[in-house]
């Protein structure tokens, strides 16, 4: 069954819908958001993207992210797509939101309205192996240091956001 992307214009504002595949082979602004884990060390839980995924497998990103559903709100589409991906909950608070494109390479290009979320829990993560390969609990510097010396192990809009979240001075 396809997936539908939510399309917005440059304020967030509902526009139509589109199968998501098609959203991102041409680059249509839609609605996504990305959550960010922290647990009671201040350390970041980062996620590697499964192998199988049909873009940027392997690759280490935010702890969840994902599009809400037509009519599903953001709290609720971040509360179903933190237990599917990780299977864990958390109380999530939003802290802004941005635009951005970027290549994530197959031909296929990211054309999101990003909303950000932050959380702090000490669960630990269940992760659903279709979409989750590993994951790991890592400092703030050392991911800064690692994102400097290898870029090309990283999501594109993790690279962008957790730039954001630094210079908001949300993280430290």
């Amino acid at each position: 069954m396809p997936e539908y992307v939510v399309l917005v214009d440059n304020q967030d504002n509902k526009i139509g819908l589109m199968e998501k595949q098609e959203a991102h082979v041409n680059p249509t602004l839609h609605r996504a958001f990305s959550i960010f884990i922290f647990n009671s060390k201040g350390e970041m839980l980062l996620q590697q993207r499964a192998l199988t995924k049909y873009h940027t497998p392997g690759l280490w990103t935010n702890t969840c992210c994902s599009h809400p559903r037509d009519g599903e709100s953001l709290q609720d589409a971040t509360k179903r797509r933190l237990m599917e991906e990780m299977g864990m909950e958390c109380d999530l608070k939003e802290v802004f939101s941005f635009i951005y494109k970027a290549d994530v390479m197959q031909g296929l290009i990211e054309h999101e309205f990003d909303h950000v979320f932050i959380g702090t829990t000490d669960a630990t993560p269940i992760i659903n192996r279709a979409e989750v390969e590993s994951y790991k609990y890592e400092t703030v510097e050392n991911i800064t240091k690692d994102i400097e010396k290898n870029p090309q192990n990283y999501t594109a809009w993790f690279k962008i956001a957790f730039a954001k979240l630094l210079d908001n001075q949300v993280i430290k």
